[in-house]
């Protein structure tokens, strides 16, 4: 990779950095707070709160993550700068449309895929794991 190509990564990975900071946590408020205790609970709509106060957590959760992978891709480019674009798992370039939409990967798609069937994060719910 060029100096040419680490400086275009910055500038992508700091433009992100400012787009995630602007945006600010999403806000997580649980159903009964508020000034208005003599409200009733309404129980068709718990549910749907209780679904966007989860998505607003994941949001938030996901949202420090990728600040914190920004940074530590940022220290990487300041400290050595030839290592930057390299996978830390095989050291070999990863592809620079990867790199596009995600400036701060330290993994090739190859150590990904790898990685995520050695160490899955979870599977998706079914009706039936609820029975």
């Amino acid at each position: 990779m060029t100096p040419k190509d680490v400086e275009f990564f910055k500038a992508l990975l700091l433009s992100r950095q400012a787009e995630l900071r602007a945006e600010g946590d999403v806000e997580v408020v649980p159903e009964n707070s508020g000034a208005d205790t003599a409200r009733r609970v309404d129980e068709d709509a718990a549910p749907l709160a209780e679904m966007n106060q989860i998505i607003a957590s994941k949001r938030n959760v996901t949202r420090t993550q990728q600040l914190e992978a920004i940074l530590e891709a940022l220290d990487l480019i300041a400290e050595d700068p030839d290592e930057y674009g390299h996978c830390e798992d095989c050291s070999k370039e990863i592809k620079r449309r990867r790199l596009e939409l995600m400036p701060w990967s330290t993994l090739c798609i190859a150590c990904a895929e790898k990685r995520e069937r050695e160490n899955p994060r979870g599977r998706r719910r079914h009706l039936t794991d609820y029975k």
